[in-house]
């Protein structure tokens, strides 16, 4: 993973060097202003074929470059190409590094072109270089994207000042330089930058966005949202041996949510926020991950709370209707909770999952809550939707949906409906009397019988969830149901992750935990059988 930094990323010499070739502006040709010198400037020429050849090349290479590179090629191949094949080949390897669009420049090209619109300008730094004798080096960084994705274009010395006079975001650029693997991911670095008011590059900047209107390539970006879940800060090894820092927030608005990435000292933001807080990310920048769009939050971006109403309608699907294999949204009401339980990686290092159940109109299923996820605060009762779940195999054929790193967590607050999830908000008559008893008046199946009808269960005749003849919801049907399903028979095939009391199996998708007096020893696969309440497994058999 790359952090974003806008320090400059050039060695002094290289820099150097770019310094010594950067006159300023071309004033005298407004519509095309050139901010570097182009090699437009041909010295002596000789008629024959490799003239012809260049004739016929769109190149900004100088023709007595273009003819030694030539020369070069016919001395390397010893006399196996003349002239006009060394000349073909020579442009063929110059056409080769235009890039139709963004998306198509690679670390490692020579000289690229392509066409971008600037979407943000940075502010000039500047560097001492390792020549004392030398002028102190500046850098602009400049974000140009097209519709296939952005790229950050570093512009030195003279073109850095000329840039900051100049260019304006919205601006059509073209572009040529060489493109190198930044600390912020790609870059170019650039020999020539001219601005062309005749092209169009369809990329949107506006002022303010929502997360409908962000798009890959977009920089400077101010949207306002809440903050749907939060994770902390992770430490990376940058190539260079620096160490980075990484956190993540999720932020919704009405039109959908979206991840955000604070990077290095932004990475501390994360754990200023909670769940429910309404934020306003500025300056960020969109990157693509996995397939999905993130908003990213570097250096000069900012988070900072705000006073402002902001709805989020999660769109969830019906539990009935998750396919194994799908990545999908599911709400509902927590029927069940799990303690946390802990288990060692073959790496060595320490996991921890939480299995919940939820409940909505339509079925319930169990999800694992897997990492910082384990942490959450949901107690029984919650409505909580859970966005980017995968659905897996769960045991007894049963469906289980695995929360990771990519999947949110969001306790709604009460009277919130979420779309789809009808069951988490339904019977209002169960859930006022839920509330008027007092969940903790209950015994631990009575608890679970309330939150089955705070979920939607219609223990009763009368659909409520509380027995018609006016007995509480401990003693009611639904409790009955709970306790029930709450102890099984089960078998569980796993391997032994931690022993003691209890022992903790994993099957690669689930843990469980079990009681027994068998001697086990870690990393031993075993198979239990016996009866499961309450999450923990009491093993009358062992093999």
């Amino acid at each position: 993973m790359k952090g974003y930094d806008d320090a400059p990323t050039r060695d002094d010499d290289d820099a150097a060097a770019h310094a010594e070739r950067a006159p300023e502006f071309d004033r005298e040709t407004p519509a095309r202003t050139t901010l570097i010198r182009g090699l437009d400037n041909r010295g002596g020429t000789r008629m024959g074929v490799i003239e012809d050849v260049y004739e016929d090349l769109d190149t900004d290479v100088e023709f007595e470059e273009f003819e030694a590179a030539v020369e070069d090629k016919v001395e390397q191949m010893g006399g196996l190409a003349d002239e006009e094949t060394a000349a073909m080949l020579i442009a063929h390897e110059l056409r080769d590094e235009e890039a139709e669009t963004i998306a198509d420049i690679e670390p490692g090209m020579n000289d690229v072109k392509f066409l971008g619109k600037v979407t943000s300008i940075g502010d000039i730094r500047t560097f001492e270089r390792d020549d004392e004798d030398a002028e102190e080096g500046r850098v602009c960084n400049v974000d140009v994207a097209d519709a296939s994705g952005s790229v950050r274009v570093a512009l030195w010395d003279e073109m850095a000042a000329a840039a900051e006079e100049q260019l304006e975001v919205g601006q059509v650029l073209r572009v040529m330089g060489r493109p190198k693997e930044g600390y912020s991911g790609l870059e170019v670095s650039a020999d020539k930058v001219e601005p062309d008011e005749d092209a169009e590059v369809d990329v949107q900047v506006l002022d303010t966005y929502r997360v409908e209107d962000l798009s890959l390539g977009a920089s400077d970006v101010d949207l306002v949202g809440q903050v749907l879940d939060t994770d902390s800060v992770r430490t990376f090894d940058r190539d260079d041996g620096s160490e980075g820092r990484v956190a993540n927030l999720t932020v919704g608005d009405e039109t959908g949510r979206v991840r955000v990435t604070l990077w290095d000292d932004k990475a501390d933001l994360a754990e200023e926020f909670s769940a429910g807080e309404v934020v306003e990310v500025g300056d960020g920048y969109v990157r693509e991950r996995d397939g999905d769009l993130e908003l990213h939050v570097g250096d000069r971006g900012t988070v900072e709370r705000v006073d402002e109403s902001v709805e989020y309608v999660p769109e969830t699907t019906d539990i009935a209707d998750a396919e194994i294999g799908e990545t999908v949204d599911i709400g509902g009401g927590v029927i069940e909770t799990d303690p946390k339980r802990t288990f060692d990686r073959d790496d060595g290092s320490e996991g921890q999952v939480r299995n919940v159940r939820i409940k909505d109109d339509t079925g319930e299923i169990r999800v694992a809550l897997w990492g910082d996820k384990a942490d959450r605060e949901i107690e029984l009762a919650d409505r909580v939707v859970f966005t980017d779940v995968e659905i897996q195999d769960g045991w007894q054929d049963d469906l289980e949906a695995s929360a990771n790193w990519r999947s949110t967590v969001t306790v709604l607050d009460e009277g919130s409906d979420a779309a789809g999830a009808d069951g988490a908000s339904g019977s209002t008559e169960a859930g006022d009397r839920a509330g008027d008893t007092g969940l903790g008046a209950f015994a631990e199946d009575g608890q679970k019988a309330a939150a089955e009808a705070v979920a939607g269960e219609t223990g009763g005749e009368d659909g409520s969830g509380v027995e018609s003849d006016g007995g509480n919801a401990g003693s009611g049907g639904a409790a009955a149901a709970t306790a029930e399903r709450s102890a099984e028979d089960v078998e569980f095939t796993g391997t032994v992750v931690q022993t003691g009391d209890p022992v903790v199996l994993d099957d690669g998708q689930r843990t469980k935990s079990v009681e027994t007096d068998a001697s086990l020893r870690l990393g031993e696969e075993v198979t239990v059988r016996g009866t499961e309440r309450d999450g923990t497994i009491d093993a009358d058999d062992v093999f």
